[in-house]
């Protein structure tokens, strides 16, 4: 896997990935950013999210559960100093299907968690993070 960032201006970057998308970054006014490009902390929030969210469905369809959604929603909490490391994520996970079972969505989420997920595993390294999950029935 790689990645390429190229630095634009200010505190603008432009990241490549080795698969070929892009993605603008940037920091607020006070940092010296024009403020038009997600953070890169935002982004390694949002990358965890949607590495949960990939295993989460995964696991869900190859358990024939009739998974019709999945949105997960992080939040963060940091050090308040230089490294501001995440100390503590909390991923809510909201799921539509038809008659999915709770069961089988904890063995997602935690299969997730414990094993598959890889920025989940790293950022545990630093972070706590826990779970919650909602399911609706999908009329």
């Amino acid at each position: 896997m790689k990645a390429r960032v190229q630095w634009l201006e200010g505190r603008t970057f432009v990241g490549e990935s080795g698969s070929g998308h892009a993605v603008v970054m940037d920091g607020a006014p006070e940092a010296g950013g024009r403020n038009i490009g997600i953070r890169p902390m935002e982004m390694l929030l949002i990358g965890l999210a949607g590495c949960t969210a990939f295993d989460v469905v995964h696991i869900l369809e190859k358990g024939r559960e009739a998974v019709t959604s999945c949105d997960v929603e992080a939040s963060a909490e940091r050090e308040p100093t230089d490294p501001k490391i995440f100390t503590a994520i909390h991923l809510t996970y909201k799921l539509k299907g038809r008659n999915l079972k709770e069961a089988a969505v904890k063995r997602a989420i935690d299969l997730s968690a414990e094993k598959y997920c890889s920025a989940s595993i790293m950022l545990a390294k630093t972070a706590k993070i826990t779970h919650s999950w909602t399911v609706e029935e999908e009329a």
